[in-house]
């Protein structure tokens, strides 16, 4: 009867561990999306048939060997060029797997089998800062990561297949320019988490696509004008704190 009535509660807590997993991930999130979205259609513009692309996706889940291989399996290079190529890029993930062995080690082999798949670069730090500021829990850590790796790689999923089903609309004079662009969103999202920084954000897209005729790409110059005085007012309209008065605790 009492291991009856602890099954519920160790479920309880294997769900409130892959919650907050996810949880301490969102704010990644919409760098995770712009990558995805650049390496979607990255995948297809480099000449890789759609099919081809949305597999390679899922199956070699790592953006850097994506795009380290994608060359030579569009020339046509022997498969074990190929795979070296992509296991060499990839090799870091050895080092972030001896790093996490004392965390996983008494876990049977599919589990870490299945965690190795879904980490990334980010969930590895990610995992390794909430060990080292003590938010991670101590029981159900496979529970935590597992949260916080769906959620990356479900992301990954849904924006890198939106990129590369959508490649074929992106014309082809955008070229570079149009990567460049989907990098810089991704470099930003994560530090779009204050409101100064996202009315800002908002502000210089708006004004930057309505100057875009201006000679000399100036709407660039406009836009980033217009975001950095919009996020530095809404940044001095914050209430100031409260002034103890002298003398109190």
């Amino acid at each position: 009867m009492k291991a009856a009535e602890a099954d519920p509660a160790t479920h309880a807590e294997r769900r409130d561990a892959f919650r907050a997993g996810q949880r301490a991930i969102l704010q990644s999130l919409p760098g995770t999306a712009a990558w995805a979205l650049i390496c979607g259609v990255a995948l297809v513009k480099g000449g890789l048939p759609v099919p081809w692309a949305l597999a390679m996706s899922i199956i070699v889940f790592a953006a850097s060997a994506q795009l380290a291989t994608l060359p030579m399996i569009v020339a046509g290079a022997p498969l074990w060029v190929i795979v070296a190529t992509g296991l060499i890029t990839n090799l870091r993930f050895v080092i972030y797997s001896a790093a996490l062995q004392p965390h996983f080690s008494n876990y049977p082999w599919r589990t870490r089998a299945r965690l190795g798949y879904f980490m990334t670069d980010f969930t590895f730090a990610l995992f390794m800062r909430s060990v080292q500021d003590g938010s991670l829990p101590g029981a159900n850590r496979d529970a935590w990561f597992t949260g916080a790796c769906m959620a990356n790689w479900l992301t990954w999923q849904a924006f890198a297949a939106m990129g590369i089903l959508g490649a074929s609309f992106v014309p082809t004079d955008w070229g570079l320019e149009f990567t460049g662009v989907l990098a810089l969103v991704a470099l930003m999202g994560p530090a779009l988490s204050t409101r100064p920084a996202i009315v800002g954000a908002a502000l210089a897209a708006i004004v930057a696509l309505l100057t875009h005729g201006l000679p000399f790409r100036l709407g660039l110059f406009c836009g980033a004008i217009a975001g950095i005085v919009a996020a530095t007012l809404v940044d001095s309209w914050r209430p100031a704190p409260p002034i103890k008065p002298q003398g109190a605790a």
